[in-house]
């Protein structure tokens, strides 16, 4: 693993393949909620598994950390359902790069730990976070069969009130508890398959919690299939740093509080492991321990 580093964003390489750019200084419009993403990611064989501005919802990019409701704030982007209805009001905020403590590739993993500090449109700063980012290619899985990605975020309140995080669930749209650390996969993948320990389904899974998820699509041109896995890094059997990455937000969640100056608690590390298939397989239920639900093809109306 290396990695190319510039004042924009950091890349991470398997030998020569860019397996994913972390954009940390977007050049993004307000309305987007400009905050660090992760586009391209590809598997080992350089299949793309991110879409970037899908022209539906130009504020889902990638693999970005994105939360609808932070108080009376929304760092996902795009309208606020508010009433029973999507509205564009002006308090779309910013994830802002203050800066790596580390940004270094060493004995074949990529580690990144950065501070930022949350703007809402408004100029306010109600939330600073600690973020530590790691990602190596998993020898196990076989050869040129996946590679892992992990990530922490550690959130503090610094605002001097009480903040509520929520979702458009929470302000009374069905099925739409969105938030947290999100991936929305290229469109070519719409109809995957999910899997979950019980089986494999799709939508009819929206809402439901499992210990861990994978998520299979097809790529267009030449039809192979890659699976991304989502699991709780706690359980996972990986050198150092990597089995420290942890993340503190959940997405999925109803309803969370921030108080003043206490970090977010309840951390659960997450990572995707990035799969090349084949044609169609799949992996076994049972076989596979990931945590997260994920996102690809179209998305709804709004959100």
């Amino acid at each position: 693993m290396s990695l190319r580093h510039n004042e924009t964003d950091a890349t991470a390489l398997a030998d020569d393949l860019e397996l994913f750019r972390y954009v940390y200084r977007p050049g993004d419009a307000q309305l987007e909620s400009p905050r660090p993403f992760f586009h391209p990611v590809r598997t080992l064989r350089g299949d793309l598994v991110t879409i970037y501005r899908p022209h539906d919802h130009v504020w889902h990019k990638g693999i970005a950390l994105s939360l609808p409701q932070v108080g009376t704030d929304n760092f996902w982007g795009g309208p606020t359902f508010r009433n029973g209805a999507y509205v564009q009001v002006h308090n779309d905020g910013a994830m802002r790069h203050d800066g790596f403590d580390v940004a270094v590739a060493k004995d074949d993993v990529v580690r990144l730990d950065e501070r930022l500090t949350w703007v809402t449109e408004a100029g306010q700063t109600p939330v600073t976070e600690r973020r530590r980012i790691a990602a190596t290619v998993l020898p196990s899985a076989g050869p040129g069969a996946a590679w892992l990605l992990a990530f922490e975020t550690t959130l503090v309140n610094v605002s001097g009130a009480q903040i509520v995080i929520g979702s458009p669930t929470t302000a009374g749209r069905p099925n739409a508890g969105y938030g947290g650390l999100f991936w929305r996969g290229p469109r070519s993948f719409t109809g995957g398959t999910v899997v979950t320990p019980d089986g494999t389904g799709g939508d009819e899974l929206m809402g439901t919690h499992a210990p861990w998820l994978a998520f299979a699509g097809q790529h267009d041109e030449h039809g192979r299939s890659s699976t991304l896995v989502f699991r709780d890094s706690r359980e996972l059997q990986l050198p150092d740093p990597v089995v420290r990455a942890q993340r503190a937000v959940r997405g999925g969640v109803p309803r969370a509080v921030l108080r003043h100056g206490v970090p977010s608690s309840g951390g659960r590390g997450a990572h995707a492991a990035v799969r090349h298939r084949g044609r169609g397989r799949l992996p076994r239920p049972g076989r596979l321990r990931p945590a997260r639900r994920a996102r690809g093809g179209a998305g709804p109306a709004s959100g």
